[in-house]
C-alpha cells in the first residue's frame, strides 16, 4: 500500500509503466552503465482525488547543474508568458510598487516582462545552468528550492508578495504541503497565486500519458487542489483553460474569503465529475487505452520499417522518455532524435540510448517519417515545416489516436 502524498489516504497503484530512466537525462555514452531506473507506476487517491506517481526520484537528480529544458527555445511559448505577465499586471497588481514571485522561474522567460516594466520579482530555480541564464538577462533570481523556510526569509528581505506565480512546475514537487504553507506566509492579504500544469482531464481524454514521467509527481485537476489549498485556508477563486503543453489548466487562488469565487469553478467541476475523473473506474479504462496507444504505435513504427522507410523523431522531449521507454521504441526503429537544443545533441535518448543530433541533420536530409515528440507544439512545429511535408515527408503521431498525417 501507498500513503497518499496529499492527505495519507492509504491507495494501491493501478499501472505501471515499467523501469523508466530520469527524463531529461540525455547522457553520453560513458554514463550508460550507470545510468539510473526506477518503476514508474502511478495512483489515484479517492478521497482527495490527487493523481500521482508511486515514486518519485530525489529532487536533485533531476533538477541541477545539468538541467535540459530551457523555457526561452520555443517562440509559441515566449509569447504564452508574456500574455500571462500582461494578465497579472492587468488585473492583480494594484498596489503600489508591487511585488511578484515565481516558482521554477527557469531562464527568465515570464519574469522578464516584469523586470522590463520595472516591476520588483524575484525567480526561485533550483537548477544552476537555468537560473544563471536568467541572472545574466539581468532578472533577480535564487538558485534555491521552495518551501516555508525560504518564504519566511524572502519576507524579511523583500516583503510580503502580491502575486505567487508558477508555470508547469508545481506538479513537479512532491512536498506541496510545505510550499502551499510557504505561499500562505510569502503571499499579501489581498494577494493573489497564480499557476498552471498539465491538467487530468485532457490527459484522461487524449490518452496523453506522455504527461506522466519522473518530474510530473502530480497531475491535477480542479478537486485536488481545492482540497490541497483548502488545508492552509486557502481557496480556488477562478480558472483559465490553456492550449499549452497539450492541454493545461491555469489556477487562480486567494486567502480564504478574500476574493469571490468564479462561476468558472463550478462548471469545470461539473465537467469533470461528467468525466469521472474522481472516479476509481476511469483510471483503469485508461490505463486499457495506455496500453491500446503503445501496441498500436509499435506496430506502425515496425510497418513503416518493413517497408525500408526511414523514421526520424522530431523534438528531443522529456515526454518522449515515456513514450520511447514504455512502447520499446530502440534505435533500429528511430535513427536519431532531431532537436534544436544545443545540451542535448550530441548525446543520447534517456533509457533506449537513442542519438540525439542537431535539427540541422534533419533539414539536410529529410525522413520518410517523423515521430511527432513535440505534439503539444504542433502548430508552431507544422508551420515551420512546411518543406518537409513538400518532400513528401510525414509525420508518425500518437495523440489522440496512433497515425499518420498525410
Amino acid at each position: 500500500m501507498k500513503e497518499c502524498l496529499i492527505c495519507g489516504h492509504n491507495i494501491e497503484p493501478f499501472m505501471s509503466f515499467g523501469k523508466m530512466p530520469i527524463a531529461n537525462g540525455f547522457l553520453t555514452p560513458e554514463q550508460f552503465a550507470d545510468e539510473y531506473f526506477f518503476e514508474l507506476r502511478v495512483t489515484f487517491c479517492p478521497n482527495c482525488f490527487m493523481f500521482q506517481l508511486v515514486e518519485q526520484p530525489d529532487r536533485e537528480q533531476m533538477f541541477n547543474e545539468n538541467y535540459a529544458f530551457f523555457s526561452g527555445t520555443s517562440k509559441g511559448m515566449a509569447t504564452h508568458f508574456k500574455e500571462f505577465a500582461e494578465h497579472v499586471k492587468k488585473d492583480y497588481l494594484k498596489s503600489p510598487n508591487p511585488f511578484v514571485v515565481e516558482i521554477g522561474s527557469n531562464d527568465g522567460i515570464m519574469l522578464q516582462n516584469f523586470a522590463s516594466a520595472g516591476i520588483r520579482h524575484l525567480g526561485i530555480e533550483p537548477s544552476a545552468n537555468v537560473a544563471q541564464v536568467a541572472i545574466d538577462k539581468g532578472i533577480k533570481t535564487i538558485c534555491r528550492f521552495f518551501d516555508e523556510d525560504l518564504a519566511r526569509e524572502i519576507v524579511k528581505e523583500h516583503g510580503q508578495a502580491d502575486a505567487f506565480l508558477g508555470a508547469n512546475v508545481m506538479c513537479h514537487i512532491s512536498y506541496l504541503h510545505s510550499v502551499v504553507a510557504g505561499i500562505k506566509i510569502l503571499l499579501k492579504p489581498t494577494g493573489i497565486v497564480m499557476f498552471e500544469d498539465p491538467y487530468l482531464g485532457d490527459v484522461i481524454q487524449k490518452t496523453s500519458y506522455d504527461q506522466i514521467y519522473d518530474e510530473h509527481v502530480f497531475l491535477f485537476s480542479l478537486s485536488s487542489i481545492k482540497y490541497l489549498f483548502e488545508q492552509h485556508g486557502m481557496e480556488l477563486v477562478d480558472i483559465e483553460p490553456q492550449s499549452t503543453h497539450g492541454g493545461s489548466m491555469r489556477y487562480v487562488i486567494a486567502h480564504k474569503g478574500m476574493r469571490p469565487v468564479s462561476k468558472n469553478v463550478l462548471a469545470q467541476l461539473k465537467i469533470e465529475e461528467k468525466l469521472g475523473l474522481n472516479k476509481s473506474q476511469t483510471y483503469d479504462v485508461f490505463r486499457r487505452n495506455c496500453e491500446l496507444s503503445r501496441d498500436n504505435l509499435i506496430a506502425l513504427l515496425y510497418d513503416i520499417k518493413k517497408h525500408g522507410k526511414r523514421i526520424v523523431g522530431y523534438a528531443a522531449t522529456s515526454k518522449s522518455t515515456t513514450i520511447i521507454n514504455y512502447c520499446k521504441i530502440t534505435p533500429d526503429l528511430i535513427e536519431y532524435i532531431s532537436d534544436t537544443t544545443p545540451i542535448k545533441q550530441g548525446k543520447f535518448s534517456p533509457g533506449m540510448h537513442i542519438p540525439v543530433r542537431p535539427y540541422e541533420e534533419f533539414l539536410a536530409n529529410y525522413p520518410d517519417y517523423a515521430l511527432l515528440f513535440g505534439w503539444n507544439h504542433a502548430d508552431e512545429i507544422m508551420a515551420k515545416e512546411q518543406k518537409f511535408k513538400e518532400s513528401g515527408g510525414k509525420w508518425v503521431v500518437y495523440v489522440p489516436n496512433v497515425g499518420v498525417l498525410e
